[in-house]
Formats: C-alpha cells, sequence, structure tokens
C-alpha cells in the first residue's frame, strides 16, 4: 500500500460520487457527461478498486429498486413463492470481520510471584503498544481482516440453482417452465440436469441459453440429457450476424444462433423478441401434442451427423 493513498472512504450515492443516470439507461459524470472512467487516479489501483466496488454496491442497490418499482417485482428472503423468479446465484457468501484471537499471557502462571508477573505483563503491554503504534504509521489504512461466510446450500451458482429448484420451482403449481440462462447460468443449469433429470424434463418446456458457457463434455452430461437439450434448447450466442442465423458449433447439444450482437452481455437483450416466440411457440406445440417449428426450425445442426 502506498503511504500518501488517500482514505478508503466513498460516498454512499450515486450523487455523492458525482454521476448518474440518463434517459438511455446510461451511467454519465454529472458535470462532464462522461462515462465511469476506473482509473480516476493514477498508480493508485487498489484505491481506484475499492472505489469501484463502492460504486458497484450503489448500483447494484439501484437496479433492485427498478425491478420493485418499474417491473413489479418483490424481493423476498428464501424461502418465499414466485411467479417470476430472478435467481441471485453470484452471491454465495457474506464477509464478516474476523474475530480477534485472545492468546492467553504465560505470565498467568501461578508458580511465578506476584511482583514478576505484573513486571511481564507492563513489558507486554508496551511492546504490543509501540507495535500497533508502528502498524498504525507504517499503514494508517490498515482494512479490516475480514472472513467469508458461505451461504448454506448456496455456496456456488450450481448449489443455488439445485436449492431454487428443489425449494420453489419443483413445488410450484406452474404446468410451463422456462428458463433463461445468461453466461454462467447456461453451466448452472446444465448442471442441475444432471442432478435433477427427470424431474427438469417433466416440468420444464423450453431453455433459453444466452451466450452460455456450458460444455456438455466438461460436465459430463449424459446422451439423454443432450438428446433433451436438442429437443428443447436453444443457444443466442454473441455474433456479429443477424438474429436468429445459425451459428455453427462443435457440441452435440443445443442449436446455436446468432444474438444479432457480439457483445456478451447485451446477448439477453437484443434476443428477447425471439426467446419469447421460441417459448410461445414450444408452449403451444406441448398443449397441442405437436412437434414444435421453433426459433431453431431451420437453423438446427445436424448433430446427428457428428
Amino acid at each position: 500500500m502506498k503511504k500518501d493513498e488517500p482514505p478508503l472512504d466513498f460516498p454512499d450515492t450515486l450523487e455523492g460520487f458525482e454521476y448518474a443516470f440518463n434517459e438511455k439507461g446510461q451511467l454519465r459524470h454529472i458535470k462532464t457527461g462522461e462515462p465511469f472512467v476506473f482509473n480516476y487516479r493514477e498508480d493508485l489501483h487498489r484505491w481506484n478498486q475499492k472505489r469501484y466496488e463502492a460504486l458497484g454496491e450503489i448500483i447494484t442497490k439501484y437496479v433492485y429498486e427498478l425491478l420493485e418499482k418499474d417491473c413489479n417485482l418483490k424481493k423476498i428472503s428464501i424461502p418465499e413463492g414466485y411467479g417470476v423468479i430472478v435467481l441471485n446465484p453470484n452471491e454465495n457468501y457474506i464477509e464478516v470481520e474476523k474475530p480477534k484471537m485472545h492468546v492467553q499471557s504465560s505470565s498467568d502462571s501461578s508458580d511465578e510471584p506476584a511482583e514478576k508477573r505484573e513486571r511481564k505483563d507492563k513489558v507486554c503491554k508496551e511492546t504490543k503498544k509501540r507495535r500497533d503504534f508502528y502498524e498504525k504509521y507504517r499503514n494508517p489504512q490498515r482494512e479490516k481482516e475480514m472472513m467469508q461466510l458461505y451461504i448454506r446450500e448456496n455456496g456456488s451458482p450450481e448449489e443455488h440453482a439445485i436449492y431454487v429448484w428443489d425449494h420453489f420451482i419443483a413445488q410450484s403449481a406452474a404446468e410451463n417452465v422456462f428458463f433463461v440462462a445468461h453466461s454462467y447460468g447456461g453451466l448452472a443449469f446444465v448442471e442441475l440436469m444432471i442432478q435433477r433429470e427427470a424431474d427438469v424434463k417433466s416440468k420444464v418446456t423450453a431453455v433459453a441459453l444466452t451466450d452460455s458457457v456450458h460444455n456438455v463434455w466438461h460436465q459430463e452430461a449424459g446422451k439423454t440429457i443432450r438428446e433433451w437439450m436438442r429437443e428443447n434448447c436453444c443457444n443466442w450466442v454473441s455474433s456479429s450476424e443477424p438474429l436468429d442465423t445459425s451459428v455453427e458449433s462443435m457440441l452435440p447439444d443445443c442449436p446455436r444462433v446468432s444474438a444479432g450482437t457480439d457483445r456478451h452481455e447485451l446477448t439477453s437483450w437484443k434476443s428477447f423478441p425471439s426467446i419469447f416466440k421460441f417459448f410461445t411457440e414450444a408452449s403451444e406445440a406441448k398443449t397441442s401434442s405437436l412437434k414444435p417449428t421453433l426459433t431453431r426450425r431451420s437453423h438446427r445442426i445436424k448433430h446427428e451427423e457428428l
């Protein structure tokens, strides 16, 4: 840590950071109109990172408020029931201050004279006082030691997906369950299938993956899972091709089509029209017991030939 590093004391509001969201939903500096700048102070990477994290916490709360106010969603703690469930697979632990260890002084030995024990205790206290003073001088902004407490049965994205399935989705009265799984969420869904294959097949109607990073080989998904995914899943991947254009894949799982954007973070938003059409057709096909002609209809990769 640099001796001249500023205090790690940041505002708790967007206004305090001098940022705001414009009418397009873009984060911009109130005075300059510029996007967020990570390297706010040169040669102070740690300070910049902590500033970035502090601002990120505020934005997270802001997004939650938008979901509740504009989307009429209700944020509640597990467990409860849902019509629409937004999983939170990345929150797997909380950070708490590590408890201080108290070491009993060896001077407490009862066979030593009281005067000798008192002298030892005084020396220990003075030594600790000097050590703490010099440590504070050397590292004035030393942060508290923190420890991670993992959330029971939710210590990873995969565990979280299985927990939500077992406690909410599997017990719901919904006849048609649809998944939209983005990026690592696709990997978590495949793991869910591996762990709860029969239950998922009986309840899930269709799955839309958006730029999923799953891998059926590495995750050791069986043949029956791969066959089910070919019939009921579609992966909208980042690509400069127009929306729904077929994209080749070496994985024998589900069709891949373009999300209409080469930006990973926009794949869900850009492919929404096709995703909801995909879900509607899957639901109608299930009701009429007809084989669906979904978005993948003309884009299916002929995995049977591989």
